[in-house]
């Protein structure tokens, strides 16, 4: 009977350690599950993420005078190797813009106030963007095409309403646009290797 008793009183304590441990994981487990919502609002989203990550893109692909587009935020980023030639058109159709010196615009980063509104006068990076009603302008770099007029000495052309842009983005007088067209955060990586959406003061 004794025995039977001690065997009993061993069985009972350890359902009672059991029981204990179980209780013990399941609240443990309680507490991790309710508080994944609390910390997933604290952590951005991965669509989120994706949509205001940086990008990088190797310049070095380009040969000179080339455009190409890539995507920053679902929005078209502008890269523009320019030439020589394009760099000196600059100067020449100043006196046709309304906003030569990027004044007007705002939030935009210091090396977009600068005559080539860039880090590096060969590369423009800039926002694909009109600033009229958000159409995407096309790029002529041809100079003194038909549709244009003889003044024109290469730049950006939006279809939709006729707003005409230098090659640094620069818009001209007498169109719908009110601004120049906008300079993205960037900042160079390396020689060759350019990142969008973060510039050297984020970074520091």
């Amino acid at each position: 009977m004794s025995v039977g008793s001690i065997e009993t009183g061993e069985v009972d304590q350890d359902r009672r350690r059991f029981l204990t441990a179980g209780a013990g994981v399941v609240g443990a487990a309680g507490v991790i599950v309710s508080s994944i919502p609390f910390l997933s609002s604290l952590q951005p989203s991965e669509k989120a993420k994706a949509e205001g990550a940086p990008v990088e893109f190797d310049i070095s692909k380009l040969s000179p005078g080339m455009k190409v587009t890539i995507e920053w935020r679902k929005r078209p980023v502008f890269i523009v190797r320019r030439t020589p030639e394009m760099l000196a058109s600059l100067q020449e159709v100043e006196p046709m813009l309304e906003d030569p010196t990027s004044e007007k615009a705002k939030n935009q980063p210091d090396y977009a106030q600068n005559p080539t509104r860039s880090i590096k006068p060969e590369y423009l990076v800039m926002i694909g963007v009109c600033t009229h009603l958000g159409c995407s302008p096309t790029f002529r770099p041809d100079v003194a095409p038909q549709d244009l007029g003889e003044a024109w000495k290469g730049g950006f052309f939006c279809p939709c309403h006729g707003s005409k842009f230098d090659l640094a983005g620069r818009v001209f007088k007498g169109v719908p646009a009110p601004t120049n067209m906008r300079i993205p955060p960037y900042r160079y990586m390396s020689e060759s290797v350019i990142r969008i959406g973060e510039d050297e003061e984020a970074a520091s």
